[in-house]
């Protein structure tokens, strides 16, 4: 007996990208779940076009959205994807093939990055491993907003499957920025939280480690311009991030 899947997507005016992923899954999603922070853009217009289960919920954080998600999806077994995001037709097959004998309690894929028109192979941005198809009674969302993760619990058993996720980040620099100057933003705000501190010796030679690591040891330069823009924007967001925590601290301080 074929096991069946909901296809959890979380999205905010996704108008631009929702509809690729909604597509990707069709042939093997049972039911799709679309859980939306009230886009105001065309996104619930889009959504309806293809009769998905459409809910809209206030956003609390990345990793707060997608396990309420999972809360909504009516049943356990879940492939949960980024509005951005669609899968490719060999990891559609594996997954196809997985319902119908379904031996794992996680199945981990690589997803492959598009930044504007150009497939990244290196910068550290492939293979980009990930756990997006599981059981949900056996784990849950977790990790430091924006960067969620999925973890199952101890003693559960994985797989990785082949075929990839594909993941249209970026269509402009301009959006690359953009998405750097949001994330730096909450992510400080989250270690500042937490307590972290930085100093000024993390906040200016982190970037360079970065740079160096992303563009010369994890090959971006095989990338050609993309992957040294990639290495470039990365090393400014690691800046960028530690220049937010560290005026958040002195702030505190001096309150």
């Amino acid at each position: 007996m074929s096991t069946k899947l909901s296809v959890v997507i979380i999205t905010y005016n996704e108008a631009r990208n929702i509809e690729r992923c909604l597509q990707s899954v069709l042939d093997i999603a049972d039911e799709i779940v679309v859980v939306d922070s009230f886009s105001k853009d065309k996104t619930k217009e889009i959504c309806f076009k293809y009769g998905v289960k459409f809910v809209e919920h206030k956003f609390d954080g990345h990793i707060e959205q997608k396990n309420w998600a999972i809360t909504q999806a009516s049943y356990p077994h879940i492939l949960s994807l980024d509005a951005d995001e669609a899968i490719d037709e060999k990891l559609k097959q594996n997954i196809n093939a997985i319902k119908q004998n379904w031996e794992y309690d996680g199945y981990e894929m690589n997803r492959l990055t598009n930044y504007c028109g150009t497939w990244i192979k290196h910068c550290g941005w492939y293979p980009d491993i990930k756990l997006r198809l599981w059981d949900s009674r056996k784990g849950r969302w977790t990790g430091t907003n924006p960067h969620d993760k999925y973890e199952m619990f101890e003693g559960i058993s994985t797989k990785h499957i082949d075929g990839d996720i594909l993941h249209y980040s970026y269509y402009t620099i301009s959006d690359h920025y953009k998405q750097v100057e949001y994330f730096t933003t909450i992510l400080a705000n989250a270690q500042h939280k937490q307590g972290k501190k930085v100093n000024l010796l993390v906040l200016y030679l982190s970037p360079v480690v970065k740079f160096f690591r992303d563009y010369i040891l994890k090959l971006g330069l095989l990338d050609g311009t993309a992957g040294f823009t990639i290495s470039r924007i990365s090393a400014y967001a690691t800046f960028l991030k530690y220049k937010k925590l560290r005026a958040l601290n002195l702030n505190t301080k001096r309150a």
